[in-house]
């Protein structure tokens, strides 16, 4: 094990699966010369050369669409787009051709690329460039849906992505880059793919969350059990498809949940969580869910008021406290 950054693990993981199989190539705007927005593709043009690669045109459409076909030709595509909000000029390609050629073809192709895409809020970057696009994703049916919260994961989850014959949204939270973590130095270590993991066991109360929210959950429920209260915190990892199991088993052992999403409240991937818990653990629920969100306005650029709008540890701390109380 070695301790590194969530950026640079994934940067291990794109050289060690390229190194294994040529057919994986690196495609997007920037990620050869200047080695990506973030870094996360440095050195890998110096390595592996311009044919596997590839700077592209600004045209997330194109990029998308050029990928699809090298994947249905035999190639294994890891598209880097700039940030997820520049997805939404994609979105023809990814929700009416990537995620549904394989079911049209009747499973006589496949469909093996993966799109890496950086998002999320709190770097006043305005309100077309801070979005939590998830669940925009997670609705449409065909294609796995990844949103890791540590190095480690992130490592594990991208070889699992590049290897898998179906396509991947890759989601990666902005801030969490220079976030460090253990790391495995085995370079067939694999993240499954729609396996959450219990970060933290507790007992009296279930904190489900990803990305950057587990993070912040995870510094609750520390400062928590020094007064007394055990959370457990269940970081999704894959958010399509969902560990329904983990969820539901966390939340029957402890009786009461907390559901922590960035992105907005309304329609959000809390809400389906939520539900999901009343449908199967009414019965012995000992307090109702509570949902902690994003706020259903667009993106403040203000530090202070983007703070606001964004779930931070002092709310996931008050939503502990009112389930455990009642005040709710």
């Amino acid at each position: 094990m070695s301790e590194m950054t969530y950026r640079d693990a994934l940067n291990q993981a794109l050289k060690e699966e390229m190194r294994r199989d040529a057919s994986v190539f690196v495609l997007g705007e920037d990620v050869a010369l200047y080695e990506g927005s973030f870094k996360v593709t440095r050195g890998l043009l110096a390595e592996f050369g311009e044919e596997r690669v590839k700077d592209t045109p600004i045209s997330e459409n194109t990029i998308i669409g050029v990928s699809i076909g090298a994947a249905m030709g035999g190639l294994r595509p890891v598209a880097e787009l700039m940030t997820v909000n520049f997805a939404l000029l994609a979105m023809d390609q990814i929700v009416n051709h990537m995620a549904k050629i394989r079911y049209m073809f009747g499973g006589q192709t496949f469909l093996p690329m993966t799109i890496r895409m950086p998002g999320g809020g709190g770097s006043q970057l305005g309100a077309q460039h801070s979005q939590s696009l998830e669940t925009y994703f997670m609705h449409c049916p065909g294609m796995y849906v990844l949103y890791p919260a540590t190095p480690g994961d992130a490592k594990g989850l991208l070889k699992s992505a590049i290897r898998n014959n179906n396509p991947v949204i890759f989601l990666e939270h902005e801030l969490l880059y220079n976030s460090k973590g253990e790391v495995s130095d085995d370079p067939e270590y694999l993240v499954p793919i729609g396996k959450a993991e219990v970060k933290r066991p507790g007992e009296h109360v279930t904190i489900v969350a990803y990305a950057r929210m587990t993070v912040l959950a995870l510094q609750v429920a520390e400062e928590l059990a020094e007064e007394g209260v055990s959370c457990e915190v269940v970081d999704l990892r894959s958010l399509a498809p969902l560990d329904e199991e983990t969820i539901l088993d966390s939340v029957r052992k402890t009786g009461r949940a907390v559901v922590v999403e960035e992105c907005w409240r309304t329609c959000g991937l809390g809400g389906e969580i939520t539900s999901r818990i009343y449908e199967h653990c009414f019965d012995i629920l000992k307090a109702p869910v509570i949902r902690v969100s994003g706020l259903d306005v667009p993106m403040p650029y203000s530090r202070k008021i983007e703070m606001l709008c964004i779930p931070q540890p002092a709310t996931i701390r008050q939503a502990v406290t009112d389930v455990m109380s009642g005040a709710y």
